[in-house]
């Protein structure tokens, strides 16, 4: 497990863009879990201007987004697909077929949660998943629970990450209240984790996950488990971690 530690939004998401753009370069065909949110909107722009001028190439890797939300249409102002398509898909060269996402408006959310699993094992799995946390320590939507959920499955969100979600919306009654998520067992199957967290509001639940027992009520903790696990913090993220100031290898 690595830590890096950064002085601040911009370089935490400089180090990610070097650590995507190298599993790119690497392995071309590499599968993609990737994550929404404000955390990696200024690292899908460092991944484009990569894109742009060194022609960092992504016709031949494969994408997974981490959620969507459940009742919202693809075309959706608010959704995932939207934001993605809007941070990076339509700025670089990924193939339309080779873009996926749970779908939010599937009848049967059971059903969709299998659909989406057989896809991400048909497509031998993911290589490199990215994660945002929570301040509750979610990861993709898998909110404190009782225990650690499997597979990709339909989510009620938590009053606080409702209320963290409400500033991309007209207000915080507009949010949903479901999601379709990735389950943490999905997540930990990917071979190299990602996480980034930036901001002094995220301290305690990078602590609790970094440092805390592991339990599902800080399901980010986890990841003390997976043996390919890189947490980027800034400053103020990465403020409270007894290993400050300096990186674990």
């Amino acid at each position: 497990m690595r830590i890096i530690f950064t002085d601040h939004y911009e370089s935490m998401s400089e180090e990610a863009a070097k650590i995507i753009a190298a599993q790119l370069w690497l392995k071309p065909d590499s599968v993609l879990g990737l994550a929404t949110g404000g955390t990696p909107v200024v690292l899908y722009q460092k991944l484009i201007h990569l894109y742009e001028t060194v022609g960092l190439d992504f016709s031949q890797a494969t994408s997974f987004n981490l959620d969507e939300y459940v009742g919202l249409s693809p075309n959706d102002e608010q959704s995932y697909h939207r934001f993605m398509h809007e941070n990076l898909f339509d700025h670089v060269n990924i193939r339309n077929e080779r873009i996926f996402f749970p779908d939010g408006l599937a009848d049967d959310a059971a059903a969709e949660g299998m659909r989406y699993e057989k896809a991400i094992e048909a497509a031998g799995g993911i290589d490199l998943q990215l994660l945002g946390i929570g301040r509750n320590a979610h990861i993709g939507f898998n909110e404190p629970a009782d225990c650690f959920t499997r597979t990709t499955h339909k989510v009620a969100l938590k009053g606080n990450t409702i209320a963290a979600n409400a500033r991309f919306f007209a207000s915080e009654r507009d949010v949903p209240h479901e999601a379709m998520s990735m389950g943490i067992g999905t997540i930990f199957q990917a071979r190299h984790i990602l996480l980034l967290a930036s901001g002094a509001e995220k301290a305690q639940a990078v602590k609790d996950t970094w440092e805390g027992t592991i339990t599902p009520a800080v399901p980010a903790s986890i990841l003390q488990l997976h043996p390919h696990v890189t947490l980027i913090v800034d400053r103020e993220a990465g403020s409270l971690l007894a290993a400050k100031g300096k990186e674990l290898a």
